[in-house]
């Protein structure tokens, strides 16, 4: 494993860490966040698709779109149901259960899963339910919620899993824009069925829509995807519990929590587990 793709994935991590605080904060209707987040993805990352096109001296093809459909799908479909769970349940509950993606992972990925990978996701699941168990409840108020927000990591877990089935993909850009695209259409033709999206937005919820977009979309679930591509799928899956200790970490300089002792203590066992991971990635490589 290169120090670059090392970086990529914690750059990733780092980035979607930021999704919840963003969701959190608006009060516009979560699918209509969703669907803006990713067309404004997609539309900003416009032009790095068509020069990656030329680059590669490909054209846009039928067949290269069906290839989008159904990662463009399962994009979306996790995307409005997180932002609708986390916003039910507590910030324990859902995020306990959106990083249960290493327990489903095996079984939807292709590529198998190792000894050390068991290992790994072992010692990451330990920390991640020591977390959660330190605040978590359940009751009839969040129990929708945290259903939505299993069946979230489950549509996430997909995505992720058939993303990488795309590894033969010139570059990272002429598959992911597509899909950020189908994803952004896809929220944006079930949108009225839930509220109506032609009305007028706020500045600042456009702004929090615009930092979903560039932040953990663009940055995050892009880097994360270029690491599904060249890393283990169980590696990336048990790298992204990360999550739990940038958002500590955040947390205590944006919003002065300060974090207990489970939260050290989870944090330790969440990085031993990927470091076992991901040096048995290296390993196989």
């Amino acid at each position: 494993m290169t120090v670059y793709r090392l970086f990529a994935l914690i750059f990733g991590v780092y980035c979607c860490s930021t999704a919840v605080i963003f969701i959190k904060m608006s009060e516009t209707h979560p699918v209509v966040v969703a669907a803006g987040r990713l067309l404004l993805a997609a539309a900003l990352l416009a032009p790095v698709w068509l020069r990656s096109l030329r680059a590669h001296g490909q054209t846009w093809r039928t067949v290269q779109l069906g290839r989008t459909i159904w990662p463009g799908i399962l994009l979306g479909i996790h995307f409005m149901t997180w932002i609708v769970g986390a916003r039910m349940t507590g910030a324990a509950n859902a995020s306990l259960i959106v990083n249960m993606v290493p327990l489903a992972m095996p079984f939807l990925a292709r590529d198998g899963i190792t000894r050390r990978e068991i290992l790994g996701t072992v010692v990451g699941m330990t920390g991640i339910i020591f977390l959660g168990t330190a605040d978590f409840h359940i009751g009839w108020d969040t129990f929708l919620g945290d259903m939505i927000c299993f069946v979230s990591m489950l549509f996430f877990a997909s995505y992720l899993a058939i993303s990488r089935r795309s590894r033969d993909v010139a570059d990272i850009w002429i598959f992911i824009v597509p899909v950020y695209a189908v994803a952004g259409l896809f929220c944006l033709v079930v949108t009225p069925f839930f509220v109506n999206p032609i009305q007028p937005y706020a500045t600042r919820e456009l702004l929090l829509i615009a930092g979903l977009a560039v932040v953990p979309t663009i940055l995050g679930h892009s880097s994360l995807l270029y690491c599904m591509k060249h890393l283990r799928s169980q590696a990336v899956a048990i790298g992204t519990l990360g999550q739990f200790i940038f958002a500590g970490i955040m947390a205590f300089f944006m919003l002065n929590e300060v974090p207990g002792w489970p939260f050290y203590l989870a944090s330790v066992l969440l990085l031993t587990g990927a470091i076992i991971a991901i040096r048995s990635t290296a390993k196989a490589e």
